[in-house]
């Protein structure tokens, strides 16, 4: 062991690395181990120099802190190289050890394509605020006066994804506040940080999902915001080209599935074209099933169409009439809830709003359509003399089934986001099936108790 460690400390003196990789290349792994052990300051180097198949096996085996201090001083790619080659199990023993600086440190230096990898492989879910995060910005400490800071701009600023905001950390890598370039700009170089402070902070969460990264950006002026662990610890920044990039996607993404349709994932005249009749056919064959539930309703029904067969000619009016209600809710209610204007506790506001405007719009177009067929009847015997009561039935039931259709529509899309699924799938097509059913129930309904013993 000895004679190892001198002729280790020989290469390090003489600086030749050919003859250093070779040596480390020949050793046992758990040998590399004593080695770092014994000069800590050239772990890192070592862990550079080996291949990189025995560069992984000695990290595996090394202690945390020994990792953690090593991950710091690699270059980007062998720090990429080393967390893809991990086997899962100490890959993932590794991620959750690891601290919010040292997860800043990895992805430091990695290009987008490999930072996107990374954080994919530090756990951070595909649709979260982690995902989009940069590593890019200026950070300064509290006690740090203006004419440092500006220093220290002028040195880091280049690299910064932005330096409308500056980041201030203590010690452990800790976010304390962030301050406007202009409030640092307009006073005295001898202005110390913390008197800058104002602790009107706002921070997302690596962990919070992007919809949630969305809505902070919109109430807030930001040009950008920080990112933290569960430890307050900064990690990066989310700016604002990245949020509007999202909720582009996230737009279109809502457009599709309230239009009946998966998300298509890339653009329309791109996709194949069997991938484009698979994203639509599931949806059309579930709405095609419910859709043939009418054919039931009216089966349950059927003596009641034998005695007054006009109830018939009103069957589509009934059912466009709940759908188009029940479409136009829910998709007010689904862009509501994509802007934050709606929560799941908003419920019962929504329903009681949706209660007063149903009636109201059922009111109307059942008026409308009593008067049409009043008018009608003043030229025609075609819905014979018994026309007040087809009237009152169809302005009855235009109120009851529109009505309905505004509570479908607008209570679904909150249903869905407390099951946990996607509010979008309530889409336009689905409430308007869905009305479309119960619609014909609440029409026969109506239609057999006004028409009772006269019609039918």
């Amino acid at each position: 062991m000895e004679e190892m460690v001198e002729q280790i400390e020989l290469l390090l003196e003489q600086e030749d690395t050919v003859q250093l990789q070779d040596y480390l290349n020949n050793l046992n792994i758990s040998d590399v181990e004593h080695l770092i052990d014994e000069f800590p300051e050239h772990g890192p180097l070592f862990i550079e120099t080996l291949s990189l198949n025995r560069a992984v096996n000695v990290f595996r085996i090394l202690d945390f802190p020994t990792q953690e201090r090593i991950l710091k001083k690699l270059s980007g790619q062998r720090v990429s190289d080393i967390i893809v080659e991990l086997p899962p199990d100490d890959r993932t023993a590794f991620f959750s050890e690891l601290h919010g600086d040292a997860v800043k440190t990895l992805i430091l230096h990695l290009s987008p394509a490999d930072r996107k990898e990374a954080l994919s492989l530090l756990g951070y879910d595909e649709y979260s605020v982690g995902r989009m995060m940069t590593p890019d910005y200026v950070a300064v400490k509290k006690n740090w006066d203006v004419n440092r800071v500006l220093s220290h701009i002028r040195r880091y600023g280049k690299n910064s994804e932005t330096i409308d905001v500056i980041y201030v950390i203590d010690e452990n890598g800790v976010l304390l506040d962030d301050i406007r370039i202009r409030d640092i700009l307009l006073v005295t170089p001898e202005t110390k940080v913390r008197d800058l402070m104002d602790g009107r902070l706002i921070a997302l969460s690596a962990a919070s999902p992007q919809e949630e990264a969305i809505n902070v950006f919109r109430m807030n002026n930001r040009t950008a915001l920080p990112v933290t662990d569960d430890d307050d610890i900064l990690l990066g920044i989310v700016t604002v080209d990245d949020i509007l990039w999202i909720a582009n996607e996230e737009y279109t993404e809502d457009i599709q599935k309230i239009g009946g349709t998966e998300a298509l994932d890339e653009p329309y005249l791109d996709i194949n074209l069997f991938r484009l009749v698979k994203k639509r056919v599931g949806w059309l064959i579930i709405l095609f099933l419910g859709e043939m539930l009418t054919a039931t309703a009216m089966g349950f029904f059927e003596h009641a169409i034998e005695k007054a067969v006009v109830l018939a000619l009103f069957i589509p009016l009934i059912i466009s009439s709940g759908g188009n209600s029940g479409s136009q809710a829910s998709t007010l209610i689904i862009q509501a809830m994509a802007l934050g204007e709606v929560t799941i506790a908003d419920w019962w506001r929504v329903m009681r709003r949706e209660i007063i405007s149903g009636l109201m719009l059922g009111v109307t177009l059942g008026l409308i359509g009593f008067f049409r067929i009043a008018v009608f009847s003043m030229f025609s015997t075609l819905y014979g003399p018994h026309w007040p009561l087809l009237g009152l039935t169809i302005g009855f039931s235009l109120v009851g089934v529109v009505l309905w259709g505004s509570l479908a529509g607008s209570m679904l899309p909150l249903l869905l986001k407390k099951l946990g699924a996607d509010p979008a799938t309530s889409s336009a097509p689905f409430v308007a099936t869905l009305v479309d059913v119960t619609g014909l129930i609440i029409y026969f309904t109506i239609a057999v108790i006004i028409m009772q013993g006269v019609l039918l």
